[in-house]
């Protein structure tokens, strides 16, 4: 699991705790500060719930760090703009990849499902009880789930009995689905400093850019070989990335 996939999964598992006010990751050196209340122990025991490893480095008092201080309303304006953008093209390429019968396309589809989720589940979740935000979650896991393992099945179908994507298709709607992707880089641009949550989304359309191209670069040597594989590849390969944090969310305890 790649570190940006598993910054979404800490954010869904701490973010809803009432005694936690703020993350602050360093992808690089992968540590994580949190800004909390009382005792660390049940932010300690959330985050060894996710099995990613985690280690309890240092605590101390606060010294002057903050939890974020950008314009609330400006950033709840930039979260439903990047939650619209990405359920439109996940409805929009899982139906042309069904059309252009292509993994890659169903694939990336999915990726576009998980960052909705993520956002719809911060929006919705606003107010409401940590058990309620844990549920939310889950739901947005377990619908994600479902879908990557009806992909795969579809993938391990066609290995079997063979497919042909349509490379020009794969190749427009992965250049439409950059082009969205990049569209949210420019929403969150000004908000991107104003607080972890909002360079998280960030990080996480910089993430999605990068299967975009994948899917155009499996068109194109679909285009180029005649051959399906490409697009086998790379829809299993993120096929099994979804699924994995799928599964990781329903293990979250509350």
């Amino acid at each position: 699991m790649d570190c940006v996939a598993e910054e979404r999964l800490v954010r869904i598992a701490l973010e809803p705790m009432s005694e936690v006010r703020g993350l602050l990751f360093d992808l690089s050196q992968r540590q994580l500060q949190v800004l909390h209340d009382q005792d660390i122990g049940p932010v300690a025991a959330r985050l060894a719930s996710l099995n990613l490893g985690a280690e309890l480095l240092d605590t101390r008092p606060n010294q002057g760090i903050q939890a974020g201080t950008a314009d609330t309303a400006a950033q709840r304006r930039v979260l439903h703009a990047l939650l619209l953008i990405n359920a439109l093209m996940f409805a929009l390429e899982l139906t042309m990849g069904l059309l252009a019968q292509s993994a890659g396309l169903i694939a990336d589809s999915l990726d576009m499902f998980a960052d909705a989720a993520v956002y719809g589940v911060a929006l919705l979740a606003v107010g409401q009880t940590a058990s309620r935000q844990l549920g939310a979650a889950r739901l947005a896991g377990l619908v994600q789930g479902l879908l990557a393992l009806l992909l795969l099945a579809e993938v391990a179908r066609r290995w079997l009995y063979g497919s042909e994507p349509q490379s020009w298709l794969m190749m427009g709607v992965g250049l439409l689905a950059l082009l969205a992707n990049l569209a949210c880089l420019m929403l969150i641009h000004g908000q991107r400093h104003g607080g972890v949550h909002m360079r998280a989304s960030w990080i996480f359309s910089a993430n999605d850019v990068l299967a975009n191209l994948g899917v155009i670069i499996a068109g194109s040597l679909v285009l180029w070989t005649g051959a399906a594989w490409p697009d086998l590849l790379i829809g299993s390969l993120v096929g099994l990335l979804v699924l994995l944090g799928a599964w990781r969310i329903l293990r979250l305890q509350a």
